[in-house]
């Protein structure tokens, strides 16, 4: 190429420049692609030192390559030229088409810049076309632009140095220099966008293999978890239909794991537990619930939800640890039972008698205007009526009640502690009037402590064992029995009328009465009966000192030789 010049070109020329623009497009890296370029300014274009400076991510230039001159190669290779006097240069000097030429005489100005540079050798110009040794030419090299466009963004810069026959480059040697560089940004762009993709195609392989990995080991946790796992859909009109469950939860349910697609949690939870398993929440709930087994018995279970989302942006479900918990609950009931329950008869204890009692009792409005709180039971249905029929106004309807007159709102505000509450009420006089009520039946065994005297309390205790299985037997379901202490026992029956509960005191006493075989001896003792009767307004200690009182009342109105007989 030396000696060529246009019209003229020898083929071999043109052979020699394809053949190093398609070494550049060969290349198997980006790195290979910019060596290719350097080498083939020198071996192609004929010039004795060729350098690559590639722009970086920051906008500075580095020497990416250097071709010509080993001792330059390990010299500026790696280093980097600021931006800025970079864009200095390629505005400087005369402009060959693309590429820019700066002679010696303009070009000592940047003997001081930051931009890393190599001089070859030789004496000065004897001839004005022929190279001096600070002469510099630069082709930059942009991102291919549109057709018909100008060229796109800066990737890079080639500088070369003197050309081998020691001449400036003519028309033909600057337009090869300029479609060299077009075709060398071209190969770079590729080349980039080469490593690119396959750092992408890495990032990728490496994403599926973390997700595989994680998919199997998610797969092994749930197979092989050692309590019960679910994934349940989340949303939609299949909102938790069971999609998978593991061998922990088909062996606690007894179902297989293909008829447990067929169900949801909320078909398998006991019926009085719908409410807990609507109320855990989606994301971190927990609750224990009842669910059903194939054999429809059921189990205590703690249900733990988290969600989880097949991708960024799919579908979500609901994984569901459920942990078998029976065995704590029965340990959780037994002690429950222990505390409210007499550890001999198995009867409700005195605290859980009293609780039972004060669960049915309300407290009376005591801040009210006397004669008020004397009828505020009756006063209380009209009122409410009223209320609810909006006939009287809130702020200034007086209401009365046995001349006494308050206004609606403060009847409502008094009355607001018996909304949605059934009254205790009490049969008035010492006849049956029809009303019925909460009767408390105080239970007090005559000739017990001769029993444990003579027989040893062994003896003592059977007997009362078996008083309380006699009594528990002879009242209704729903009534409560309960031993308060000693040889002192409580019953609790609601729905009575005055007489019904004299019926029932003459009826137990007369299962009490029967005699008890006790290792093989025959025993009996005789049982008093006082009746009091709970309403509203009282404490639960205030009805049962009304039983007792009326109990020891009873006892002392018998002769003592007839209390054991009854």
């Amino acid at each position: 190429m030396e000696t060529e010049s246009e019209p003229y070109v020898r083929l071999a020329t043109l052979r020699q420049l394809h053949q190093v623009m398609a070494d550049m497009n060969t290349a198997r890296s980006l790195a290979d692609t910019l060596q290719t370029v350097a080498d083939g300014v020198v071996n192609g274009l004929g010039y004795e030192l060729a350098c690559v400076n590639l722009v970086r991510p920051d906008g500075d230039l580095v020497v990416a390559a250097l071709a010509g001159n080993s001792a330059a190669e390990a010299l500026i290779t790696g280093r980097v030229g600021s931006r800025h006097s970079w864009e200095r240069r390629l505005n400087m000097g005369e402009a060959w088409g693309d590429l820019r030429f700066i002679p010696h005489t303009e070009g000592w100005v940047l003997d001081d810049d930051d931009v890393p540079q190599w001089h070859t050798d030789g004496p000065e110009p004897r001839f004005e076309d022929e190279w001096h040794p600070a002469d510099r030419l630069f082709a930059p090299m942009y991102t291919p632009g549109p057709p018909g466009g100008s060229g796109g963004e800066l990737i890079g810069v080639l500088s070369v140095d003197r050309p081998r026959n020691g001449r400036h480059p003519g028309a033909w040697g600057r337009e090869a220099l300029q479609m060299y560089a077009f075709q060398a940004a071209i190969a770079i762009s590729n080349a980039r966008l080469r490593a690119n993709m396959q750092r992408a195609l890495v990032r990728l392989e490496r994403e599926q293999q973390a997700l595989r990995a994680s998919e199997e080991s998610f797969r092994q946790a749930f197979e092989y978890a050692p309590s019960g796992m679910a994934v349940a859909e989340m949303g939609g009109d299949q909102h938790g239909r069971i999609l998978r469950t593991n061998d922990a939860l088909c062996r606690l349910l007894g179902r297989p794991a293909s008829s447990m697609r067929r169900y949801s949690f909320s078909d398998l939870v006991h019926p009085e537990d719908i409410g807990t398993l609507l109320r855990t929440s989606a994301e971190g709930g927990r609750s224990e619930l009842r669910l059903c087994r194939r054999d429809g018995t059921y189990v205590w279970v703690s249900l733990r939800n988290s969600v989880v989302a097949d991708a960024a942006d799919g579908p979500r479900f609901l994984l569901t640890h459920v942990e078998d918990i029976e065995e704590r609950k029965r340990r959780e009931l037994q002690l429950a039972h222990r505390a409210s329950h007499d550890s001999l008869t198995g009867l409700p204890n005195s605290a859980e008698l009293r609780a039972r009692l004060s669960a049915r009792l309300c407290a009376r409005p005591t801040a009210m205007e006397p004669g008020v709180v004397d009828t505020i039971d009756a006063a209380y249905g009209e009122v409410v009526a009223a209320r609810n029929a909006s006939a009287y106004d809130a702020n200034v309807t007086p209401y009365d009640v046995n001349g006494h007159g308050f206004d609606y709102r403060s009847a409502s505000d008094a009355f607001g502690a018996y909304d949605h509450h059934v009254h205790t009420v009490t049969p008035e006089g010492e006849k049956d009037d029809g009303t019925k009520g909460l009767a408390v039946l105080f239970c007090d065994l005559d000739g017990f402590k001769s029993i444990n005297d003579r027989f040893g309390h062994n003896a003592g205790d059977f007997v009362l064992v078996e008083v309380a299985r006699r009594l528990s037997a002879a009242v209704r379901d729903g009534d409560t029995v309960a031993r308060l202490g000693g040889d002192e026992f409580v019953v609790l029956a609601d729905g009575l009328g005055r007489a019904d509960a004299e019926d029932l005191a003459v009826r137990l006493r007369s299962e009490i009465i029967q005699p008890i075989r006790v290792d093989g001896r025959a025993m009996r003792v005789g049982a008093s009966f006082g009746i009091g009767w709970a309403h509203c307004g009282m404490s639960a200690e205030e009805v049962l000192q009304s039983a007792d009182e009326r109990m020891y009342v009873e006892k002392r109105s018998r002769p003592k030789a007839h209390r054991r007989a009854g």
